[in-house]
């Protein structure tokens, strides 16, 4: 295997050599979990963990390694290997940490394509979709939106949800498939390109690993039972992790994500949401906030069918997370900021002290 079949560029060939890094072997991270490592190169797989330098200078989460990312690193032991540096992203797929904190989560890096996998089933929802479509335009990774289980559904009843998908989020390919029945899955096969990085996003139990073994050939990922309960496979995979395709796609499986918190996705928004920002540059107040002002061209077409009144709300709750999210980051770093100062302060005073 070679370095390009993992996805490496003349790019970052260009910045290894600038950065006096070829005395380093070069890896992809494939997989990730808490401070231990598993990277892959062109000879070999090692568990690796981080040199003491670049986990103690690292300011945040983003300086630190993810799944996606390509290092320098060196074999100190057998199949056992030291991260020296990473190198720089191409894109990073990203969200708001599940649960109260404002923190983001780094979902992959250097990404090609985003495939949001939902089920025509229980599962599937359109606002849910807009969501991965915003962090996949955050991060300038081109989306395909993926339907999986239309075994499940009748022709008539796919035609008419593909309608209204199409009506909704417009420019976006759409795949239709069954990991049961084998239909779209030649097509999807032939859809991937070698050397390319896909990233499966989807909830718990919507066929994403199944997906990737029927891609594969191979059972790669472990996959359930769908309960008959809820019309659902239970969640299986439990870490991110990258795997090479015998037709030269490489993939990241990623754990359910059922709760998609964007962070300071300004830009993805007006990309997902385009016709609502181009709609809002003609109101008649540069400051309207769209909800009883005179001549606000978002009510306007919303009270003639031109624009999706769902859509709007949606857009409105996930720029209220983003306003939210940026503001709570700013008064952390403040804080951070307004602490390392104390300690600055009781250091010197502590010093003066002392003679």
């Amino acid at each position: 295997m070679k370095l390009e079949d993992l996805g490496y560029t003349e790019e970052l060939e260009g910045y290894r050599k600038e950065r006096h890094l070829e005395v380093f072997d070069v890896g992809r991270v494939i997989l990730e979990h808490k401070d231990k490592y598993v990277i892959k190169s062109n000879t070999a797989e090692y568990n690796a963990e981080l040199i003491g330098n670049l986990r103690f200078t690292a300011e945040s989460r983003y300086d630190l390694p993810a799944v996606g990312d390509w290092v320098a690193f060196s074999e100190y032991d057998e199949n056992r290997a030291l991260i020296h540096a990473v190198y720089p992203r191409h894109s990073m797929l990203e969200r708001q940490a599940a649960g109260k904190s404002v923190q983001p989560q780094i979902i992959a890096t250097n990404i090609d394509y985003g495939l949001i996998v939902q089920s025509v089933n229980r599962d599937f929802n359109i606002n849910r979709l807009e969501r991965y479509l915003t962090i996949c335009n955050t991060s300038h990774v081109t989306p395909i939106i993926i339907l999986s289980k239309i075994d499940l559904l009748e022709e008539e009843k796919l035609r008419a949800l593909l309608a209204k998908i199409k009506e909704r989020i417009k420019g976006i390919a759409i795949r239709t498939i069954s990991n049961v029945s084998h239909q779209g899955l030649h097509d999807m096969a032939n859809l991937v390109e070698k050397g390319k990085t896909y990233c499966l996003l989807g909830s718990s139990g919507v066929g994403k690993s199944t997906l990737l073994n029927k891609l594969s050939g191979k059972e790669l990922m472990t996959t359930a039972e769908i309960s008959a309960g809820i019309d659902r496979g239970k969640h299986v995979t439990t870490h991110r992790e990258l795997v090479v395709l015998p037709n030269g796609g490489i993939f990241i499986d990623n754990p359910g994500m059922r709760e998609i918190g964007v962070t300071d996705t300004s830009v993805g928004l007006e990309i997902t949401f385009d016709e609502i920002v181009e709609l809002s540059q003609n109101c008649k107040f540069n400051n309207c906030k769209h909800t009883s002002e005179e001549d606000c061209a978002i009510r306007n077409a919303i009270e003639k069918g031109e624009l999706d009144s769902d859509s709007y709300a949606n857009f409105q709750k996930m720029e209220k997370e983003r306003a939210f999210f940026e503001s709570s980051i700013e008064e952390k770093r403040k804080k951070d900021k307004n602490f390392g100062k104390m300690i600055k302060n009781v250091k010197k005073q502590r010093k003066q002290n002392k003679y």
